[in-house]
């Protein structure tokens, strides 16, 4: 399953784009991926696990 490319901020409910680009060898378990809201301009970092990538 790939990642989305954008999230819901938990702060202000907007939409938060991806700001991570996808390694060439792909995501692993432990990699830390970056959304940025485009309406109060948080940061979100989600370190990834094993779940998140359907291994």
């Amino acid at each position: 399953m790939p990642l989305p490319e954008s999230i819901t901020c938990v702060d202000c409910g907007g939409k938060c784009g991806r700001i991570t680009y996808e390694p060439d060898e792909g995501f692993e378990p432990g990699d830390i991926v970056a959304y940025r809201c485009r309406d109060c301009l948080d940061r979100w970092d989600i370190e990834l696990t094993a779940d998140d990538l359907d291994i």
